[in-house]
């Protein structure tokens, strides 16, 4: 049982970790989300990816990789909730959340 709670308290501290490191190095991210949501429903094709891209230019090797993950993964989440808000289904959400994250 104690093995159990010690096992407990160091995956959720793990989470806090990775989730306040994503938040952390993800932050240009969601200041290009409310444009696209105001301006149209086409989003511009590769800007989050670019954006990412950029935001892992200082880094190198594992580190890079595992920031254009965090970073593409939450460009991903940004467009669907986009396209829920939008109220965009089926195939179209498919396509148009590829096209938005790039």
């Amino acid at each position: 049982m104690k093995r159990l709670v010690v096992a407990l308290v160091s995956a959720s501290s793990l989470l806090v970790s990775v989730a306040a490191f994503a938040q952390s190095t993800s932050a240009p991210a969601p200041a290009t989300a409310p444009a696209q949501q105001s301006t149209s429903t086409a989003p511009v094709p590769g800007a989050k990816r670019a954006a990412c891209q950029s935001a892992a230019k200082a880094l190198k090797g594992q580190e890079r990789h595992d920031q254009m993950q965090l970073c593409m993964a939450q460009a991903h989440l940004d467009c669907l909730k986009l396209a829920i808000d939008q109220k965009i289904v089926g195939p179209q959400r498919k396509d148009f959340v590829k096209s938005c994250a790039g």
